[in-house]
């Protein structure tokens, strides 16, 4: 006979035991991340911190880079948000045209691409050599622009968050009932006062959070200014921190800019968990139509013109990266040695990031919804399921080239470097995972544990019977995206790598960023060109429909 203890229901939806095992796994999986980080972060105060903190206040160098790192953060936010605005406007006004669904999913290209590949295309197109500065030298105008420095790293910056900005901003304005254009139609108002009196009080509380976000992935970004930043002058904490423990070996040096870091960080969150949430515009009784607004000709040229340059703006990149790497001796590279390491290496670590991830993020998903699920719930409970909620922002307070630096000066005195460093890079690039796949995951659990728990309840169905019958089939597609998405995300990442990396340990992304800085492009470009086509395997294998329809 059965436990009845485990197999009564609690509130309709879990068992006793259910209860149990999803707070022992939950806070199992809390104590796992939270530790993990908690050492990094007491090895990096624990070495020489009082020394160096004392020297790095003092330090005029220090004192730029982080002038500069909030300079290029606040530059590349404006520049993002202003330039999004339009934009969302002008696809808000043209629901239907031709090629609508396509742009909308080109602006999600972005969001999934490594941003290694991404420097490389835009260095394909406006770098010494690049496609722009070939038709101003051809119309004779000589090689004006230079992508290095503050502008490279905006205009990178640009490419990756504009589009997000506008996706954010045009789900909002679609929000908007379509009866409030109709009567600005008519009452004939001119498009300044359907902006100010309709769109603007949708847009205005959305900047605040997308300024918020664009600014810390700004702030903490790695990669492209490790890539793009040129020199000592276009330098951010994080590439400093590199630098020092890197090449000057300095790590006392690199735990002060560590903790400096990690107070910028932390003071972002503190501002962007205090800004106000937006409300919701209202409801509707109709569906998204033409715009009355958006009939007049020249409105209709300037949308088309908007839409277009942004597009192409998107995609002379990707097509520079695809023109390039075909350009390049694939056959030779694939047939190196290290090719194949690197592949190899590549794919056994995200693979293991991904599955990681994916087990701590229903781990973390279990905990919350069985303390929600349970109106007794003691505070204990209560608090482990309000922190276990907040662990994915944990790797933004504590970046990934800083968990690093912490982790390698607990590894250094042992000399075991190099043994764990596929291990450290593996957590890395779970933490980094862990937002999207919390996202992508805890919509699909709880709509499937709503429809499904209560029947398996009365039929009895737990442990494995119930995973192979009810939640595999309901969840293994949203599962396989989530996977897909840690898979690709690990497989482009640089920054995990960068500190570890070298001949014992070399990664995709190691072996494109070394031969670029070798000054071997084409190689270079044909690695970025197989990556990029991994990454894109990855997610539209992610998407297509894995086990069977629960319908």
């Amino acid at each position: 006979m059965p436990d009845k203890r485990r197999t009564a229901p609690l509130n309709g939806y879990l068992t006793t035991g259910e209860y149990r095992s999803a707070m022992t796994t939950g806070f199992l999986a809390f104590v796992a991340v939270a530790g993990f980080i908690a050492i990094a972060v007491f090895a990096l105060a624990g070495f020489g911190a009082s020394d160096a903190a004392a020297g790095i206040f003092t330090d005029a160098y220090v004192w730029r880079i982080l002038r500069f790192t909030l300079w290029q953060a606040s530059l590349s936010t404006l520049i993002s948000v202003m330039l999004a605005i339009p934009l969302a406007r002008s696809l808000a006004r043209r629901p239907s045209f031709p090629g609508r669904l396509w742009v909308i999913r080109l602006m999600a290209v972005p969001l999934g691409l490594p941003v290694l590949i991404g420097a490389l295309g835009l260095i394909g197109i406006w770098g010494r050599q690049g496609l722009f500065n070939d038709m101003a030298d051809w119309a004779g105008f000589g090689r004006p622009l230079g992508i290095y420095g503050l502008f490279g790293i905006l205009l990178a910056h640009v490419y990756f968050n504009l589009p997000l900005a506008a996706r954010l901003m045009l789900a909002g304005l679609e929000r908007i009932p379509p009866e409030y254009f109709k009567q600005a139609a008519m009452l004939d108002m001119p498009g300044r006062s359907v902006f100010r009196f309709i769109e603007w009080p949708v847009i205005r509380p959305l900047i605040p959070g997308i300024a918020g976000l664009i600014f810390m992935l700004c702030a903490t970004s790695f990669t492209l200014v490790l890539i793009l930043g040129g020199g000592p002058a276009a330098t951010t904490l994080e590439v400093a921190i590199y630098q020092a423990l890197r090449f000057d070996f300095d790590p006392a040096r690199a735990v002060a800019l560590s903790g400096l870091q990690i107070l910028v960080t932390g003071a972002v969150l503190l501002a962007l968990a205090a800004l106000p949430r937006a409300g919701d515009p209202g409801t509707t009784a109709g569906h998204p139509g033409v715009r009355p607004d958006g009939v007049h000709r020249h409105l209709k040229l300037a949308d088309g013109v908007l839409i277009v340059v942004f597009s192409a703006f998107l995609l002379l990149p990707l097509a520079m990266i695809l023109i390039n790497g075909a350009k390049a001796d694939l056959v030779r590279i694939v047939s190196e040695p290290i090719f194949w390491t690197a592949l190899s290496t590549s794919l056994a670590i995200s693979f293991s990031a991904a599955c990681l991830c994916l087990i701590l993020a229903l781990a973390f998903i279990a905990l919350q919804d069985s303390v929600l699920e349970q109106p007794k719930a003691g505070p204990a409970a209560r608090l482990l399921a309000v922190l276990a909620s907040s662990t994915g922002s944990l790797v933004l307070l504590v970046p990934p080239v800083v968990l690093g630096t912490g982790w390698f000066l607990v590894l250094r005195p042992f000399g075991l470097t190099d043994f764990a460093a596929p291990l450290i890079v593996i957590a890395i690039n779970v933490l980094m995972a862990l937002p999207f796949v919390l996202r992508v995951l805890a919509p699909a659990v709880r709509t499937h544990r709503q429809r499904t728990a209560r029947l398996a309840a009365s039929l009895g169905l737990t442990g494995l019977a119930r995973l192979r019958i009810v939640d595999w089939p309901g969840l293994s597609r949203s599962a396989a995206t989530a996977m897909a998405f840690a898979m690709a995300l690990s497989l482009g990442d640089l920054g995990a790598i960068a500190l570890f990396g070298g001949d014992g340990l070399t990664t995709l992304p190691y072996l494109l960023y070394s031969r670029l800085g070798s000054y071997r492009t084409a190689d270079a470009a044909g690695l970025a060109l197989i990556l990029g086509f991994l990454c894109l395997m990855l997610m539209s294998l992610g998407t297509r429909r894995i086990g069977a329809d629960p319908h």
